[in-house]
């Protein structure tokens, strides 16, 4: 297998995990956090779906510039919303991924605001710092929900709630 393939598997056992995570989502709990200085429910669901849409920024442009292109989060309220939201955003970065050739990864990509670069790497390791944004961030929200009382899907396995 190579890399390119390793990245479209992953990307899509990715979206069927968050997928699940989806289809729970407590639409009564958008402004729910367990911490001051923690985002709350919405805003993090919203962003995990829409890391699903960055291979295709990744693979177009040599860095995002918070600057130039101020970051507004979408308006989704609803689980239906959010789903439709994951599946738009999923099949962009499968296109993108789908389309991919080796010698499109080793350019370089950054993230930046204005002179300051807060990360750059290769858009092979963008692409693989995206992917671990998807698994940290989805990690976040199953405490949410586990807090919540809300049953935490099985991510690499089965979870707490898929053995009662």
């Amino acid at each position: 297998m190579d890399c390119i393939e390793a990245l479209q598997k992953e990307l899509e056992s990715e979206y069927i995990i968050t997928k699940k995570f989806i289809d729970l989502y407590p639409e009564d709990k958008n402004s729910w956090k367990p911490h001051k200085k923690s985002m709350d429910m919405k805003t993090l669901t919203v962003h995990i779906i829409e890391i699903f849409a960055w291979p295709d920024i990744i693979m177009n442009t040599d860095y995002l510039d918070f600057a130039e292109t101020p970051y507004t989060q979408p308006q989704l309220s609803t689980r239906a919303e959010m789903q439709k939201k994951l599946e738009t955003d999923y099949n962009l970065g499968k296109t993108t991924l789908k389309n991919l050739t080796l010698e499109k990864l080793d350019g370089k990509w950054d993230i930046r605001q204005g002179d300051t670069v807060f990360q750059e790497w290769s858009k092979y390791g963008a692409l693989r710092h995206a992917f671990n944004q998807i698994t940290h961030h989805r990690a976040q929200l199953g405490v949410f929900y586990r807090l919540n009382d809300i049953p935490v899907p099985g991510s690499y396995g089965p979870s707490a709630d898929d053995h009662q």
